[in-house]
């Protein structure tokens, strides 16, 4: 497996320079932040592409995802989600999505990743929602076929899919190699799963890892080190399932410090990984 290093965590600094710090610290990759303002895809020209693919090529760096989560370039971290009940506003949503597919493509990466669904206002309204989200799904699944980029559900606490049954659930309703799992390590312990044994139980959809620690179960992204997971005994699960793709540390509420929080989780997990 390889590491990667997302650029939300540097939304102080340039993409460019983002890019030139992680390859310094020594990763093999970036998850690039597909919003402001980094690389939030509408409008994103040319050049800016250029810029980007030249910046990645001077600094050895491959791709690890697109992480489409965010969209501060129309509102917040969640909004427009999935589920709004507003069908235009669902729909700004559903373009975004579109675009980072397009983009990934030229950018040649081969995944992004999405919100679960999104803040579940009404709790009895739970199947309402579902089906909303898997209209908005099926409205973007023939653009990543044709795009062949694959689209990745993180779940999250606190939004439409929190945990590993419920995802499950989900993605039964779906028969595409284009759609999978983002599996966020320290989401899963925050809704008391053990991601070393979950790993087993999700590895036919896992296509990308986030990592960061966590403690006490409360979902604020740590340094690795900082909090109680057990990395060496999901580092040893995932090599036991055969995953050979990219684990991006996603750190951004490092925003004063990105390079110190990457370097020290460089540190922490090369050492991990070299001893599995």
């Amino acid at each position: 497996m390889k590491l990667a290093f997302s650029s939300n965590a540097y939304t102080n600094y340039s993409l460019s320079d983002s890019i030139l710090d992680i390859s310094q610290i020594g990763y093999d990759g970036v998850e690039i932040l597909c919003d402001v303002p980094h690389a939030f895809p509408l409008p994103l020209s040319e050049d800016k592409i250029t810029e980007i693919k030249k910046a990645l090529t001077n600094n050895r760096l491959e791709i690890s995802n697109l992480n489409a989560f965010t969209l501060f370039g129309i509102k917040d971290t969640y909004h427009p989600s999935w589920i709004e009940a507003n069908q235009g506003y669902r729909k700004i949503r559903i373009d975004h999505t579109i675009n980072c597919l397009k983009l990934a493509n030229q950018l040649g990466a081969k995944n992004i990743s999405i919100e679960p669904g999104g803040p579940v206002e009404y709790p009895d309204n739970r199947g309402e929602y579902l089906r909303v989200f898997k209209d908005g799904i099926n409205n973007v699944l023939p653009v990543a076929e044709e795009e062949k980029v694959k689209i990745l559900v993180e779940p999250e606490p606190g939004l439409l899919l929190e945990n590993s049954s419920e995802f499950l659930q989900f993605i039964k309703d779906f028969d595409s190699d284009y759609i999978g799992l983002n599996f966020d390590i320290g989401h899963f312990v925050c809704v008391n799963e053990d991601p070393s044994k979950l790993v087993f139980k999700l590895s036919e959809y896992i296509h990308h890892f986030h990592l960061a620690d966590i403690k006490d179960k409360v979902h604020n992204h740590l340094i690795p080190g900082f909090g109680s997971i057990n990395f060496k005994d999901v580092v040893k699960s995932i090599n036991d399932i055969g995953y050979d793709g990219f684990i991006t540390v996603e750190l951004y509420p490092y925003k004063d410090n990105p390079s110190k929080a990457a370097q020290s989780s460089y540190g922490y997990l090369k050492e991990i990984l070299d001893s599995n």
